[in-house]
Parts: structure tokens; C-alpha cells; sequence
């Protein structure tokens, strides 16, 4: 029997995490949330090191806003 993998959206990513930040207890806040406690670690990790483009969907890449600049800079190489 499979499971159903679940998809949460980037706005309840986001939420979480703030929540996690006001909150001491995460394993707490995961329960009422109804995520694994290492899922909100690593949205917090990500929320961290990429800002607001930690969670931008499903096949595209996370880039810090220099690398962003880098990839659509190079774009514009190869077309010149």
C-alpha cells in the first residue's frame, strides 16, 4: 500500500515558519500542524539561506537573489 505524498503550498511554508520562530516547542507546533518535525527544520533552514525564494514550486531552482542576477545575465550572453 502506497502513500499519498502531501503538498503543502509556499504561503503555508512560510507560515510555518514563522511560527516556528515565535515558538519554543517545534515539535509541538509540527503536531498541530500535522507535518514531521524534520520537514519544519528544513523549511526553516531553507527560509534562512534563500528568503523568499526558499520555496518557489515544483522544478525550478532556489537562488539567492545574486544568483538569480548571475543566471539572467548569462541568459542574456548567449543570446548577444
Amino acid at each position: 500500500m502506497t502513500r499519498e505524498r502531501k503538498i503543502y503550498d509556499a504561503a503555508f511554508k512560510i507560515k510555518a515558519v514563522e511560527l516556528s520562530n515565535e515558538r519554543s516547542n517545534l515539535t509541538e507546533l509540527a503536531r498541530e500542524l500535522g507535518i514531521r518535525v524534520s520537514m519544519l527544520y528544513k523549511w526553516r533552514k531553507d527560509y534562512d539561506k534563500f528568503g523568499s525564494g526558499s520555496f518557489p514550486g515544483n522544478g525550478i531552482l532556489k537562488q539567492t537573489a545574486e544568483q538569480k542576477l548571475i543566471s539572467e545575465l548569462e541568459a542574456k550572453l548567449k543570446e548577444a
